[in-house]
């Protein structure tokens, strides 16, 4: 999961925190029980985010066409695990089983990942720039409303591997060696950009806890209206990630 340098930061965090992200988890978590509940959702869905990442780029790695490029891949997959191990440290420091907490959400990531299999090394590449970081436009966005501690491991285990700026080398000079490769990878990003957000309304619709947060049930959780300008705000986002390799939103 990343967002890559010139990627624009899609977090509205106010300058002085109030509510629950003004708290730390225990304040928190205390309070409000259900809020705990969404917390270990969240967790459980960046936990088996990061493990199908790192999955999806150590096979990724298979398609690379040198060795430097296939050990580029491998130290990047090397990362994310770390981030998964991260969170799943978590949620067994909060009292919340990590496989239970992830397994709700296995099916809609494994199905997304199928649904977007590449067909090439550009096509892996693309995947990993554009659809990792709808995910981490995603999750930043949630991060401004969490309480401190959360806050601040979801922000850390989102930080960029590398993956974009490595991702948008490659993808553009293959556009500059081949133009036609273009046309083929912007149709491939928009289709990655729609299964994205699908999959994260999905995600949030069947899971009580982490709706009721965004759609301001708990705290100050985003109000409807909020959540509309949200997704927005990574639609655009996606539009200049493409205008980096070169392609046409």
């Amino acid at each position: 999961m990343e967002t890559p340098d010139n990627a624009t930061d899609v977090t509205h965090a106010a300058d002085e925190p109030t509510g629950i992200a003004a708290q730390d988890w225990a304040q928190a978590s205390a309070a409000q029980p259900q809020y705990r509940a969404a917390v270990v959702d969240l967790l459980g869905a960046l936990a088996y985010g990061e493990l199908a990442a790192f999955e999806r780029l150590a096979e990724d790695a298979k398609l690379a066409p040198t060795l430097d490029d296939k050990a580029e891949l491998a130290k990047m997959a090397s990362a994310e695990f770390h981030h998964f191990e991260q969170l799943r440290d978590r949620l067994t420091a909060i009292d919340a089983e990590p496989t239970a907490a992830m397994e709700p959400f296995a099916a809609a990531l494994d199905g997304f990942h199928r649904q977007t299999a590449p067909s090439d090394w550009l096509e892996g590449l693309v995947k990993a720039y554009v659809g990792d970081s709808i995910a981490s436009d995603f999750y930043r966005e949630v991060a401004t409303r969490l309480d401190s501690d959360t806050r601040s491991l979801v922000l850390g285990v989102l930080d960029d591997t590398g993956h974009g700026n490595f991702a948008v080398e490659k993808v553009r000079a293959a556009i500059e060696a081949d133009p036609r490769v273009g046309g083929r990878l912007a149709l491939w990003a928009r289709r990655l950009m729609g299964e994205a957000l699908s999959q994260a309304q999905r995600v949030v619709a069947d899971r009580d806890a982490l709706s009721t947060m965004l759609v301001g049930g708990v705290a100050d959780g985003f109000d409807l209206a909020e959540v509309g300008r949200m997704f927005s705000r990574i639609t655009e986002a996606h539009t200049k990630r493409m205008a980096a390799l070169g392609l046409a939103a």
